[in-house]
């Protein structure tokens, strides 16, 4: 794409073109503005080049010739001083086109079935507003032009279930320019959905002998500064609130920053008295609105934002327990997701990096102790080898939706960082202080982004226990309107989310907008039905499925919901 670019295209500078999991981009900066009507004639271009049977070859240059050989490629030249000195510099051509690339590829051009491009987009050199903006060219390539037509099948089913579009259109939720970017308003309806959520959530980890917390969102420069968290993560946290405390000579001011993270508070939660280890373990959850600064370019809808809520909790254990409460963390993430239809799930296991706090002694314990827990639970999983923080190891829990597309979600994460920054002490079996084991855990991840992969993986259309409008009352006239208010009264005694449709429309519309909005159940009321005391049950799954009481409806819903 970028030689068909180059060909059909004066004074482009090119800078990375690397593949993702939808496909491929390349970013240009070139005066002609790219827009959709260039694209035939670019794939025309690309066609062209790969029936020409160009084959691939990779050169090994020194890094004098490759400056030498990019004199006219600026940021191919930034990107070159990027390779790490000892690494080889490869370069890889195809007929008249060269490019940095560490490869590997096809053989030969022609072993490319077929191209489409798909979109356009502006895009900050390297991610950062204040660096030119690049124009962003994606395209998708399969093996065949049949798998390309599949995969765009694909492509286009995943644009008609986008959360933003069908956030937009069900009213779920907005994000208000006036208020800023990446801060999200839940509408009533999502916030029907994320109460139902949280609901099930809080019940279930009190089952599971978690108890909840809650923690400020602010806290002083001093607490981010032993944390680390100033000194590893501040381009990734607001600016500082300044705050005069005191007065006259006692006076000062403080700076406090909105938290990117909850764990500082629970750690200060824990120094609040002494434990022993018959007090352990500790779980801790609590479902906290953090904030982090997240640029131009990365923000997405839901599935990025520079506000949201997580489902975080914290677990304080002694050595001899980290092995069962690791077991257990993992069944109790597996058991949550199941429940929201998420029963494909792939492990990772990252290890030890080159720099890491903690004795290897302790990695060792804490990566034997998740690698046992997921072989236990009978779960598939990839070791990353040194992909751990470098305060502990992780296991990350990655789902497939609907459309087969990897999400990940669940973490699970060891911490020697944190209880040595903080000095966090137990009183042992032997009378001693002793430092407890952390675990930091998300199940869900934050509910924006796990209410974003909902939307898309139900296409909006949400099982009955998580539907924020459960059932829609569709009056077949005036007439019907006083029973239909008695039946809507029935049901919501009985906890059911309903609404009546009082519009002076004809029935076919009133149906036709509650399938739009994606109700699981309509029930059509008329006198006849009135008299008889009686609904006409619609449901989106199965259609008609006839006239019941209103009490054996709340049953035959209660069963849908159970389900």
């Amino acid at each position: 794409m970028a030689a068909a670019v180059c060909n059909l295209f004066e004074k482009v500078k090119l800078d990375i073109g690397p593949s993702t999991e939808e496909g491929f981009y390349y970013d240009f900066d070139m005066e002609h503005r790219l827009t959709p009507e260039d694209f035939e004639s670019i794939e025309n271009e690309i066609t062209r080049l790969i029936e020409a049977d160009l084959p691939f070859e990779r050169l090994e240059l020194s890094r004098e010739k490759a400056a030498d050989f990019f004199r006219d490629q600026p940021y191919k030249l930034e990107r070159l001083a990027d390779i790490p000195q000892g690494e080889t510099v490869s370069v890889y051509r195809c007929g008249e086109f060269a490019d940095l690339c560490r490869g590997p590829h096809v053989a030969k051009s022609s072993d490319i079935g077929a191209v489409k491009l798909m979109s356009v987009a502006g895009s900050y050199y390297r991610g950062d507003e204040n660096n030119q903006m690049l124009q962003r060219l994606y395209g998708v390539a399969d093996v065949s032009r049949e798998a390309l037509d599949l995969q765009l099948q694909r492509i286009e089913e995943a644009k008609q279930r986008d959360h933003r579009k069908l956030g937009r259109e069900l009213e779920l939720y907005s994000i208000s320019d006036d208020v800023g970017p990446g801060l999200v308003h839940w509408h009533p309806k999502g916030a029907r959905v994320r109460v139902l959520i949280e609901d099930f959530w809080r019940r279930e980890h009190f089952r599971a002998g978690y108890e909840m917390i809650f923690t400020p969102h602010v806290g002083k420069s001093q607490l981010w500064e032993t944390s680390g968290h100033l000194g590893f993560y501040k381009d990734g946290m607001f600016p500082p609130m300044k705050v005069a405390e005191g007065e006259g000579s006692h006076g000062h001011v403080d700076e406090y920053y909105v938290r990117p993270m909850n764990c500082p508070f629970h750690i200060q939660i824990y120094k609040a008295r002494r434990y022993s280890y018959r007090d352990l373990p500790l779980r801790w959850a609590e479902l906290g609105t953090v904030y982090r600064y997240e640029k131009e370019g990365v923000r997405h809808g839901l599935l990025r934002v520079r506000g949201f809520t997580q489902d975080d909790a914290h677990i304080f254990c002694t050595p001899d327990q980290i092995v069962d409460e690791i077991r257990f963390t993992v069944n109790f993430a597996l058991r949550i997701l199941s429940r929201f239809g998420f029963d494909d799930v792939t492990a990772y296991l990252s290890t030890r990096p080159e720099k890491a706090v903690g004795l290897p002694e302790r990695w060792d314990q804490a990566i034997h102790s998740l690698e046992n827990a997921l072989q236990a639970e009978k779960i598939n999983y990839e070791v990353d080898e040194g992909g751990g923080a470098f305060y502990g190891p992780k296991i990350d829990l990655k789902i497939k939706d609907a459309l087969g597309r990897p999400w990940q979600l669940g973490t699970v994460q060891f911490d020697f960082n944190l209880p040595e920054r903080f000095h966090l002490t137990y009183i042992g079996e032997d009378g001693r202080e002793h430092q407890p084991y952390m675990v930091h855990r998300a199940l869900l991840g934050s509910l924006e982004r796990f209410f974003g992969i909902l939307i898309e993986h139900y296409a909006g259309a949400f099982p009955p226990w998580l539907a924020p409008e459960q059932v829609r009352i569709l009056p077949v006239s005036e007439k019907a309107l006083d029973y239909a208010r008695n039946v809507e009264k029935t049901l919501r005694l009985a906890d059911v989310r309903v609404k009546i449709d009082s519009d002076n429309e004809k029935l076919g519309a009133k149906i036709r907008k509650a399938q739009l909005s994606k109700i699981p159940f309509m029930l059509v009321v008329g006198p006849r039905d009135a008299q008889a005391g009686v609904v006409s049950v619609r449901s989106r799954e199965l259609g008609d499925e006839g006239t019941m009481s209103a009490q054996s409806f709340i049953e035959r819903l209660a069963a849908a919901v159970k389900a």
